[in-house]
């Protein structure tokens, strides 16, 4: 549970914001980061890099681990080896397509829980060359067929999002009748407003009851992949489904630890998240995946917590005045830096900071000197380089 007392946010959302359906609700995580996530252009992972991202999802409090799709490769089907045996505390999740022969390859290499996916909405029917019945079919024996063999089944709905409503019901009812224990509203395309998402779980909810987990899966081409989670959830999902950084197909998943932070600080939910290691945990997935965070990341993006900005350099010291929540929540480093922006404060604590004598009188010279080579560089001023620049301008006073 994140510390209300390093969550500076303001009276606004207490008055704007109704908590109700979030109180005393613990939400799952999901992370579908070495399934989804690797679908993401260009990134491979091969099973030992997918076995130290699955020690670090675990670190970090991750409920359910999807490792991966078994088909794929025998690197994918190597690397569930090594994390089925590594005795992690987070459950261990498969991925298979209704079909049987997937789910049999699931159970020879000892996974007991899977989502089973089938694609409902009549475009990607139509892509696939399959019938409304012939889907029915697929999910009839692939899912009676996992539930026979002791595995827990969640359905999944593939583009749910574009799928006729009435088909829809009959689908996950059927998947439901058959086996199925859990049941995810997938948003494939990321084209859910927060509003669709919302009404997608109502409307499930309705036909498989109260009893059945419900998650929400969905994508951010809208950049409203955390949003529509927020909704679903709202909405009475219990898990949701995401990845690291929202690392993904086209523009990514929802991202989990933004997810997590906003359900905690802004809504009054809870995870099991142990948010002190999301930073730690999103940098390493960034590395080994090859996909460096952008600065401006919300969360865990280096800029959060980093000033340069003169005016803002000024209040630095007072972090309530210029973050939203205290940087040791998701394990971040506060710091200063200097360049183009900076201002005779920003010299001031940098100096401080290194442990350097700057006289007053030699404030603003050092300060020009920062900037002008900032400019020049078009980028920021190193540490080293400021400790130059005070030398040269301490020598030139002597």
């Amino acid at each position: 549970m994140i510390d209300r007392d390093k969550v500076w946010t303001g009276p606004l959302n207490d008055e704007a914001v109704d908590r109700t359906p979030f109180a005393g609700r613990t939400i799952g995580i999901y992370d579908t980061t070495l399934r989804d996530g690797e679908q993401a252009v260009g990134v491979t992972l091969g099973p030992e890099l997918k076995l130290e991202i699955a020690r670090a999802l675990d670190r970090l409090g991750v409920d359910r681990i999807e490792a991966g799709f078994p088909l794929v490769s025998d690197d994918d089907a190597r690397a569930y080896e090594l994390i089925l045996a590594d005795g992690l505390d987070a459950e261990i999740w498969g991925f298979s397509r209704a079909l049987p022969g997937d789910v049999d390859q699931l159970l020879r290499l000892g996974v007991e829980a899977a989502v089973i996916e089938a694609p409902l909405s009549d475009g990607k029917l139509t892509a696939y060359g399959l019938s409304r019945e012939k889907v029915l079919d697929r999910i009839r024996a692939a899912v009676s067929h996992a539930a026979e063999a002791g595995m827990t089944v969640c359905f999944f709905g593939v583009d749910s999002s574009r799928a006729d409503p009435a088909f829809l019901e009959q689908a996950y009812t059927e998947a439901i009748r058959v086996g199925a224990k859990e049941v995810a509203m997938v948003d494939t395309i990321g084209v859910a407003a927060p509003e669709g998402a919302a009404l997608l779980v109502e409307r499930c909810r309705s036909w498989v009851g109260p009893d059945v987990p419900i998650h929400w899966h969905g994508h951010d081409d809208f950049g409203l992949g955390v949003a529509c989670s927020l909704a679903a959830v709202r909405a009475g999902a219990d898990w949701v489904q995401g990845s690291i950084n929202g690392m993904g197909e086209r523009a990514g998943n929802a991202d989990l630890g933004e997810f997590a932070v906003a359900l905690e600080a802004l809504y009054g939910g809870n995870t099991r998240l142990r948010l002190e290691v999301l930073t730690e945990v999103a940098e390493l997935v960034a590395d080994l995946a090859g996909t460096p965070l952008a600065p401006w990341k919300p969360i865990t993006g280096r800029n959060t917590f980093i000033r340069e900005s003169g005016a803002v350099a000024m209040q630095f010291r007072d972090p309530p005045a210029v973050e939203p929540f205290a940087s040791e929540l998701v394990g971040a480093h506060r710091g200063l830096v200097l360049g183009k922006k900076s201002g005779i404060v920003s010299v001031r604590i940098k100096a401080e900071e290194l442990g350097i004598d700057l006289p007053a009188e030699l404030e603003a010279d050092v300060l020009a000197d920062v900037k002008a080579l900032g400019i020049a560089k078009r980028g920021l001023v190193t540490d080293a380089e400021f400790r130059q620049i005070v030398a040269h301008r301490q020598e030139s006073k002597g």
